[in-house]
């Protein structure tokens, strides 16, 4: 008997608080969550009005300094991690019925979990492939960088994202991974209002559910157009070469004016100038020997 109570006391728990629990993962997912998700988007299709538009949105963020980490974790990662372990812990206590009725709510049953795996799986392996996770030296050695993660470095924002995002196989995945997140957060709402009860009536929900579909249609497109124009940023050697150009002409210029240190970890110097500058001057050394 002894054996068995703290199972016991551990469903109680959970029963007992099962109310406050999902109204908190619910908000969760809108804010901050879907919030960052939305803002996150725009920011990156921001790229078609020209890599310099986005290299200087990505300059905004970075204008926190010190405190962008305390507001990534505070607002983001923390918040995303309650809201997975919420999620896996409801999907554990039930069941995809869609087999048996197959019904449109039964179906957005059944893919809101499994969109919900998907999305959980992308951002950590997003994080990791543009971030490392973490930054710590050692880390970032041993295991980011073997395993090509880190990939992104915030001052040349368009074209080390780009670069990251030339293979088929990732782009491929990172579709699959950011309308797994679109779906997720268009049907998580609607199923939000009915959870707080926003809409109630048969009537109402399916209002909403036309409101939130053209809501997700709509991320969905930006999502295309965020990943594509990324990748399409830097589609040629000269594009390449231009956007760099730009991203080294910004980042002096901020340094010049005392707006941001030199930082070597954010950002990529163009390698390939240095060594044409190199063999130049060494041209010119021979030329004047």
């Amino acid at each position: 008997m002894d054996q068995t109570q703290p199972s016991d006391q551990q469903h109680s728990f959970l029963a007992r608080h099962d109310f406050l629990i999902r109204r908190l993962h619910s908000l969760s997912g809108l804010i901050p969550v879907g919030a960052y998700m939305v803002v996150h988007l725009i920011t990156n299709a921001s790229v078609v009005n020209g890599a310099s538009t986005f290299q200087g949105n990505v300059y905004k963020i970075h204008s926190l300094g010190n405190l962008l980490p305390l507001v990534e974790w505070v607002f983001i990662f923390i918040p995303i991690l309650f809201h997975a372990a919420i999620g896996f812990v409801i999907i554990g206590g039930g069941m995809p019925n869609s087999t048996q009725y197959r019904y449109g709510s039964n179906v957005r049953y059944t893919l809101q979990r499994a969109t919900g795996m998907i999305a959980f799986v992308f951002i950590m392996l997003h994080v990791f492939h543009m971030h490392g996770w973490f930054h710590e030296e050692s880390w970032v050695k041993n295991v980011v960088e073997p395993l090509g993660g880190g990939q992104f470095k915030p001052y040349s924002a368009t074209s080390t994202a780009s670069e990251a995002l030339q293979s088929i196989v990732l782009v491929g995945l990172y579709l699959l991974g950011v309308l797994s997140c679109v779906f997720h957060l268009a049907n998580g709402l609607w199923t939000m209002g009915i959870t707080w009860g926003i809409w109630t009536s048969e009537k109402g929900q399916a209002r909403a559910l036309k409101v939130c579909t053209a809501l997700g249609l709509g991320l969905a497109a930006v999502s295309v157009v965020a990943l594509f124009g990324i990748r399409g940023a830097t589609d040629t050697p000269e594009k390449l070469e231009e956007v760099r150009a730009m991203e080294e002409e910004m980042y002096d210029a901020k340094v010049e004016a005392r707006e941001l240190e030199p930082n070597e970890h954010k950002f990529r110097k163009h390698e390939e100038a240095t060594t044409e500058d190199e063999a130049s001057q060494a041209d010119s050394e021979d030329a004047s020997q």
